[in-house]
């Protein structure tokens, strides 16, 4: 079966988890709002929901809250599934900070 490997930092990546398919920083913005329905879903306090929601970027948001990288990369997985449409690819995402550090996978 094919593989299909994205990989690339929160922001953008946040973008596409959003649903936003074009990431160029001109056309979508990082919603920090679903980050942090995210984060609660994942049973996060709710003072930390609430700092993610206040967050002025994506860094940090994930800053506020590390287990997003994970959340972030399945959504982004869900996404990309279904652009593909049932094609037999295998997808993996894979998200790094600015240092190239992994911060999630799915």
């Amino acid at each position: 079966m094919a593989r299909l490997t994205i990989a690339g930092g929160f922001g953008k990546l946040s973008k596409l988890a959003a649903g936003h398919l074009d990431l160029h920083s001109g056309r979508s913005q990082v919603d920090v709002g679903m980050l942090a329905t995210l984060a609660e879903s994942a049973g996060a306090p709710a003072e930390v929901v609430a700092r993610v929601r206040a967050a002025h970027t994506a860094l940090d948001a994930v800053g506020q809250c590390p287990a997003l990288g994970d959340l972030v990369a399945a959504r982004a997985r869900e996404v990309a599934l279904g652009v593909l449409r049932g094609a037999p690819v295998e997808v993996d995402v894979v998200v790094i900070d600015r240092a190239g550090t992994i911060v999630g996978r799915g």
